[in-house]
């Protein structure tokens, strides 16, 4: 039987005993039960619970290599995820879950359990869209993003924090497969449904107005150490119930534009929309909840822009940023850099190899077709026009407008 004095790859039986022997989170007696619930591509999530009283926790481990494939990759990332859940835990409380305990020898963070709590994804699908949830996500941005820019940071600290949070394989990852891939399919990755190739070659391959506009984002992505990011906000790593939501998974985080959480954010709720679209036409129920949706995507862009307006004023002190030309600039680039990442991610998840289930579990060609089609102009309408558009309901006209 191993220890845990140095690394290994854990399985059920392992993380039982890991969580009495290391967390001490139960008892050596204690009769409990271990399930692997992990359904990404990266890491290995265990959630262990005792048969006696339900009390739980969930063990995250990072394996040297990738799930998905076996590539290497560095388990550095495990300790960026543990630290940046603790850092959002003080800087938005209640919206993260508890982080219990980072074990560095075995790459894993043991953390409150959030079963309580449903994957957004499925939550909208299932046609249930919380009333609290722009609320409750625009809050969870403005509170985590404004404060770890260089506005509010002490220089040396914020340069400190950016060399921490360096994350280049995970980067590397987003500038492929999100910012690269879908307009130039160098390494063949790209998934086409059969009847798009030649609308994916003219709206994506070919035009070289929406590359320079891709280019830009790309640059900015690359280059602009703004605020301390989540890295990959997508309705998956969101968790919500009636009462509130918990945001999960930063294993992506690094400093970045910050728009980039806000678009991801924006652009998955899109997806909702398309689905219930072409897949459920003339079903009122479908058509309440495309409504709900729509006042959704409007009121977090409109919140996210509010909120940050209202912490730039509590935090912000230097004179030369108080300026209101400058807030204005400031903002303005934040939301415009939102609607224009927006656009890229709801492109790459739509001709990509990362899909997500709205588009993927859409079989009937004669319903994929034209919803491919419909994201993949609403993806390059934000990203040409994110200048441009002022307001969320700006957004949802574009995609309605694109619908009719």
């Amino acid at each position: 039987m191993r220890d845990f004095s140095e690394f290994f790859l854990m399985n059920t039986e392992d993380v039982k005993r890991y969580a009495v022997e290391v967390l001490h989170r139960f008892k050596p007696d204690e009769e409990t039960d271990c399930v692997e619930i992990g359904d990404g591509n990266i890491n290995y999530v265990f959630k262990i619970w005792s048969k006696a009283d339900g009390h739980s926790v969930i063990v995250k481990q990072a394996d040297r290599l990738l799930r998905s494939s076996g590539r290497p990759l560095d388990i550095y990332r495990n300790k960026i995820e543990a630290s940046i859940l603790r850092l959002e835990g003080e800087l938005a409380p209640g919206y993260v879950p508890e982080v219990y305990y980072y074990d560095e020898t075995m790459s894993a963070t043991s953390m409150e359990d959030v079963s309580a709590y449903g994957n957004l994804r499925k939550e909208l699908a299932a046609d249930r869209i919380y009333p609290h949830i722009s609320e409750n996500i625009s809050s969870f941005m403005a509170d985590t993003l404004l404060p770890t820019t260089d506005l509010v940071l002490d220089a040396e600290e914020k340069k400190k924090r950016v060399k921490f949070y360096t994350n280049p394989e995970l980067c590397k990852i987003t500038e492929d497969l999100v910012l690269t891939e879908p307009y130039y399919n160098y390494k063949n990755r790209n998934i086409i449904t059969p009847g798009n190739e030649s609308f994916v070659r003219e709206h994506l391959y070919e035009d070289e107005a929406l590359h320079a506009e891709v280019g830009k984002l790309r640059l900015n992505f690359m280059n602009n150490a703004q605020a301390l990011m989540h890295g990959d906000l997508h309705s998956g790593s969101i968790f919500a119930n009636a009462d509130g939501l918990k945001v999960l998974d930063p294993e992506f985080a690094f400093y970045g534009p910050m728009g980039y959480d806000i678009g991801n954010v924006i652009g998955n709720l899109f997806f909702s929309w398309a689905n219930k679209a072409f897949t459920r036409p003339g079903d009122p129920a479908a058509q309440e909840a495309i409504d709900a949706l729509a006042r959704l995507i409007a009121e977090t862009y409109d919140l996210t822009r509010e909120k940050l307006e209202q912490k730039y004023d509590e935090l912000v002190s230097l004179p030369l940023y108080r300026a209101a030309a400058f807030k204005k600039f400031y903002l303005d680039s934040v939301m415009a850099d939102s609607l224009g990442y927006a656009g890229t991610e709801i492109i790459r998840r739509t001709v990509g190899d990362s899909k997500v289930m709205e588009v993927s579990s859409v079989s009937d060609p004669a319903q994929r077709i034209p919803m491919e089609r419909a994201l993949v102009k609403l993806g390059i309408a934000l990203i040409k026009q994110r200048e441009t558009l002022r307001s969320g309901r700006d957004a949802v006209e574009l995609f309605r407008l694109i619908l009719a």
